[in-house]
């Protein structure tokens, strides 16, 4: 599994192919601080909502601050998803380094 900083992947975001954003934090997490660009699947949903994923594309996988996404990044390459990437400082850390106007909790 490979790491992703939030700038590199907000740049990627805007490329041609663009990676797919999996959020794995729970609902009330996403009402606190969420994106737009993620597909939201919570962490305990993943193995039964694997078939949501396209193992064609680079998953970027991402929670609040990197932990929970770790391990679901982990799981989904040991599910055959080649290109997996964990979001590095997960939601904090893009409310730090690309949207300021995203809250910490």
């Amino acid at each position: 599994m490979l790491r992703m900083t939030p700038k590199e992947c907000f740049d990627q975001l805007g490329s041609d192919q663009p990676p797919v954003l999996l959020d794995v934090r729970e609902d009330w997490e996403l009402a606190i601080a969420g994106l737009s660009a993620a597909i939201h699947i919570p962490m305990d949903q993943v193995p039964e909502r694997l078939a949501e994923l396209d193992k064609e594309r680079p998953v970027v996988v991402m929670c609040r601050s990197g932990a929970r996404s770790m391990q679901v990044a982990s799981y989904l390459v040991q599910n055959g998803f080649p290109q997996v990437f964990n979001l590095e400082g997960g939601i904090l850390a893009w409310s730090e380094q690309v949207d300021r106007s995203i809250p910490s909790y």
